[in-house]
């Protein structure tokens, strides 16, 4: 039997991914799980509740927490996105503070910067988007301030775009985690349901085909998921926002908009179930949804 060896040299626990809108968390999440688990979209506060990724190697078992990007928190909605992001330093064995080379340093890398102080975690600073810098050597003072600011385990230059160094990010990951069992098992990559991934799916779908108009007022949820065979699904999705103004602007004229969305969502949806679905998506009006808690709550936004 050689389970006693393998617990000796397994190592396994929880690695946050803590950064600025816009640092790549959910790209690097989904490519280093192998599936799309998180929304991505170039608008800033794409993420809003943690979602897990979990990554088995024959070494050990990460299970990586993206989280939402870190900012002032305005809205009741944004209040609790901060706490998860609170909630996931408290929680975890090693921290991945996510950084933008390729933009300068402002208050909010510095704000940043102090949680992970304050935490005092075990931690490593990912300088992602390596490929958008033309001189590499633009990364060293970047390298050197941060240096001086915090106890780093590794400063890893990355691109989760194009995959660079993420192997070796992973190996880093799983060498500064602790011994211990497999916390999930084998076949499972995240801890969202079937649910909650396809309302992700449309409401990335929706971030990328509306643009600018409607950055941030939208939330998206599964009322109704019927697997009415074995290789079919129908599914329906309300798309909540805040003013009948909006509700246009998503349906677009003769409905092309909305239909735009439908098209890329069912793609990928079919793909993530691996057989055919129909998606239906309906649009809903409620006034300041992102106040109230009760909706807060319905939608499975925190708590």
């Amino acid at each position: 039997m050689s389970k006693p060896e393998q617990k000796e040299t397994y190592r396994s626990g929880y690695v946050a991914l803590i950064g600025r809108p816009n640092a790549g968390k959910s790209t690097l999440l989904n490519h280093l799980v192998g599936q799309k688990i998180a929304a991505v979209s170039d608008k800033p506060q794409t993420t809003r509740f943690k979602i897990q990724g979990v990554i088995t190697k024959p070494e050990g078992q990460v299970v990586l927490v993206d989280t939402p990007g870190v900012h002032l928190p305005g809205y009741e909605l944004n209040r609790r996105m901060m706490a998860a992001v609170q909630d996931a330093l408290l929680g975890v064995d090693l921290v991945c503070l996510i950084r933008d080379a390729s933009v300068s340093t402002g208050n909010g890398d510095r704000f940043v910067l102090e949680l992970i102080k304050q935490s005092a975690k075990p931690a490593l600073l990912l300088l992602n988007k390596i490929d958008k810098l033309d001189d590499k050597s633009e990364l060293l003072p970047l390298m050197q301030w941060y240096g001086t600011e915090y106890d780093w385990r590794e400063i890893l230059p990355i691109s989760a775009l194009k995959e660079e160094m993420t192997g070796v990010l992973l190996d880093n990951c799983l060498r500064h985690l602790p011994e211990g069992e497999a916390i999930f098992s084998e076949d499972e990559l995240t801890d969202q349901s079937l649910r909650v991934l396809v309302s992700e799916i449309v409401r990335e779908k929706l971030l990328h085909v509306t643009g600018d108009e409607i950055p941030y007022v939208t939330a998206v949820v599964t009322e109704r998921f019927e697997e009415v065979r074995e290789d079919f699904s129908r599914i329906y999705c309300v798309i909540i926002v805040e003013r009948p103004s909006q509700k246009k602007i998503i349906i677009g004229k003769g409905a092309s908009r909305l239909k735009e969305v439908g098209t890329q969502a069912r793609q990928e949806i079919e793909h993530l179930l691996g057989h055919r679905c129909h998606l239906e998506l309906f649009v809903k009006v409620e006034a300041d949804w992102r106040n109230n808690q009760h909706l807060l709550n319905e939608f499975g936004l925190g708590g």
